[in-house]
């Protein structure tokens, strides 16, 4: 009877710190979601299906640009990155595309700022930069010849992931405006709504593992268990080590996306080295989900190459980024007890949850009038994961029925065939219903 409360008082400690971890970080991820949200709505995806050719600086950078104004979901990024190579982009500026669009978007950078500290942010970025320079230089080296000819062949034959689509929708025409003509459009903050609510749908599971594992291992797992896996008081090594095993945790957590910072605020509580927790957090496109992903796409020996230049290019990037932060004075040289608080206070944190609250309600009721106010047109929510797609740059889609759904990503596509009896919805705010069929 006592083991059995000792247990039920652990599993409460646990969530009341994964609660508290959320709330902490609650503001963070309406302001970052909410601008990622305007960000898709008024910026013109054509362009990145014509300017990334090759992988020369300025596509790297043109690459790195759409990507941090993209989605951060690393299921959507892998699937866009997919759509981009098989539309004729080039394979590492499409990769270079997926890293930006999971590493330097700005949501994550706020989320990082509060539950870990400035440090962390801006290491994540700087790291970013080195990881996409590395990528588009030394990863480049083996990631070409035969193999790459036959991904874009294989590809190719499985569709090319939005080539049966129809024109450009108004939103798209509406991207194409000048900004003060954008910024007026009721239908565009329409839309740029429904992008946010969107993909939140959409990483609420990858939100939600994140935070409760992180409050379990925070709370339950000990100082020895964090430091018989990472070793410390071994200079220089110990960082090697740390950089090296980050990365593998990513791979067996299956927690993609800004779901891996709470677990990269444990670790660093745990005694995981400042290097440890950079690449750690770079390697949210090499959780085992998506290399199942990349296998489906890509076939097995490119997906074990992608493996291993990417677990390399994400730990030396971390491993770097912590030299240079070392060797400024920037690393922190004190570690948290704490995540998170342990109860409520009248604080900068709750005022700011407040008011950020009544801006996602806001959000919410500009989603549900999104067709009132002339929004909605070219766009369908994926009846799996409940992102908004737009028709014309659909990665997947299939016909059921007799009528056509759309989906954010292969992976959402096999989900949904899977199921052919289920009643589905794309348009509505509940669950999404199918576009019209062409």
């Amino acid at each position: 009877m006592l083991a059995t409360a000792t247990i039920v008082v652990d599993i409460g400690r646990s969530l009341r710190e994964a609660f508290f971890m959320f709330w902490e970080t609650l503001w963070p991820l309406v302001l970052g979601f909410g601008i990622s949200g305007a960000v898709q709505a008024f910026v013109s995806r054509d362009a990145m299906q014509k300017k990334l050719g090759d992988h020369r600086p300025a596509a790297v950078v043109r690459a790195s640009g759409y990507g941090m104004v993209s989605s951060s979901c690393s299921y959507a990024a892998s699937a866009m990155a997919k759509s981009l190579f098989a539309k004729g982009a080039d394979y590492i500026a499409a990769m270079v595309f997926m890293f930006a669009s999971t590493n330097l978007v700005l949501e994550l950078g706020i989320v990082l700022v509060v539950l870990m500290g400035w440090q962390f942010a801006v290491s994540e970025f700087v790291g970013g930069i080195i990881m996409i320079g590395l990528l588009a230089t030394l990863g480049a080296l083996w990631l070409r010849g035969r193999r790459i000819v036959e991904a874009r062949e294989r590809v190719s034959s499985h569709g090319a992931g939005g080539e049966h689509q129809h024109g450009p929708s108004e939103s798209a025409d509406l991207q194409r405006e000048p900004w003060s003509v954008r910024l007026r459009s009721k239908g565009g903050w329409a839309d740029s709504a429904t992008y946010t609510m969107s993909d939140l749908t959409m990483l609420r599971r990858e939100l939600l593992i994140g935070y409760v594992v992180a409050g379990f291992l925070a709370v339950l797992v000990p100082t020895s268990v964090w430091q018989a896996v990472f070793i410390s008081g071994h200079g220089f090594w110990t960082s090697v080590e740390n950089v090296i095993v980050g990365p593998f945790i990513a791979v067996i957590s299956f927690v993609c996306s800004i779901g891996n910072v709470p677990l990269a605020a444990a670790l660093w509580k745990g005694g995981i080295s400042f290097g440890g927790v950079i690449s750690f957090i770079f390697a949210d496109l090499i959780a085992f989900p998506l290399l199942l992903i990349y296998r489906r796409y890509y076939g097995t020996r490119l997906m074990l190459r992608m493996l291993a230049v990417f677990w390399a290019l994400m730990s030396t990037a971390g491993l770097v980024t912590e030299g240079i932060f070392r060797a400024a004075g920037l690393v922190p040289t004190v570690r948290p007890t704490t995540i998170a608080p342990a109860h409520f206070s009248w604080n900068y944190t709750t005022y700011l949850n407040i008011v950020f609250l009544a801006l996602f309600g806001l959000l919410y009721w500009t989603y549900r009038n999104r067709e009132r106010l002339g929004g909605g047109t070219g766009y369908v929510r994926d009846p799996v994961c409940g992102m908004q797609v737009e028709t014309a740059h659909a990665p997947s889609s299939l016909v059921q029925a007799g009528e056509r759904f759309y989906f954010c990503s292969d992976h959402c596509g096999e989900l949904f065939a899977a199921q052919p009896g289920a009643s589905r919805d794309q348009s509505d705010g509940g669950a999404p219903h199918p576009a019209a069929p062409h």
